[in-house]
């Protein structure tokens, strides 16, 4: 059970990954140093989809862990 566990694990912690690196900002720190920056007021297409998939993706990491802590 807790190699079937580790397993499971590692899969969501590089698609956890994948997620987070996939996901874009627009201006990034270029606004910080005097570039045009400009904002975000809602998510739409593939940013969406993939920020939903981040919340679900972190959800089953915690509660992976969870399970493997007491088990």
């Amino acid at each position: 059970m807790q190699s079937f566990l580790l397993i499971v694990q590692v899969i969501i912690s590089v698609l956890l990954a994948i997620a987070i690196l996939a996901q874009q900002r627009g201006a990034g720190l270029s606004a910080t140093f005097g570039g045009t920056g400009g904002f975000h007021t809602s998510k739409r297409g593939a940013e969406k989809v993939l920020s939903t998939a981040t919340v679900i993706l972190v959800v089953l990491f915690i509660g992976n862990s969870l399970v493997f802590l007491f088990v």
